[in-house]
């Protein structure tokens, strides 16, 4: 199934259209654990103007505990909307998306969707930092998709 990127980013297509046809041979928990990493990839962006945030690290951790089933959905949006709020403090575009990447990875845990808006959120992230090269967005998608074939193979995948 084709899908197009509801933001602006620059973004190899193909690469993005096959994470989005495996994403669908992963459950929601294992969905969600793939979104986090791709946050926690590019968290360093963000972290250049919110060192270690309390906002941010504790919406990864209720997501993780959603994971297991200690947290409840309510959660896992509300410490979302917390990482959103910080988005909307960012001063520079790149950290901004990196937080917006990271909202959406956390908001997986409400709806399976956000999971492929953080992942655009990531390229946008690269397409500020590296100035809309191309190649750095592919280089990212072609991580995201061996990351997904972790969780998809059960982290047999090298």
């Amino acid at each position: 199934m084709e899908s197009k990127s509801k933001i602006k980013i620059v973004d190899d297509a193909e690469l993005r259209n096959e994470i989005v046809e495996n994403t669908e041979l992963l459950d929601q928990i294992e969905l969600a654990k793939w979104a986090i990493s791709v946050a926690e990839h590019i968290l360093p962006y963000l972290e250049q103007e919110f060192p270690q945030d309390a906002k941010i690290l504790n919406a990864i951790k209720v997501n993780k505990l959603w994971q297991k089933d200690e947290a409840t959905v309510h959660q896992v949006r509300q410490a979302g909307f917390k990482v959103h709020q910080v988005a909307r403090q960012c001063k520079e575009e790149t950290a901004r998306a990196a937080a917006r990447a990271i909202g959406q990875a956390i908001g997986v845990g409400h709806m399976r969707g956000h999971a492929m808006v953080a992942t655009d959120y990531a390229i946008k992230t690269i397409n500020h930092a590296f100035n809309n090269d191309l190649k750095k967005a592919r280089e990212e998608r072609e991580w995201q998709l061996r990351e997904l074939y972790k969780y998809i193979q059960g982290g047999k995948f090298d």
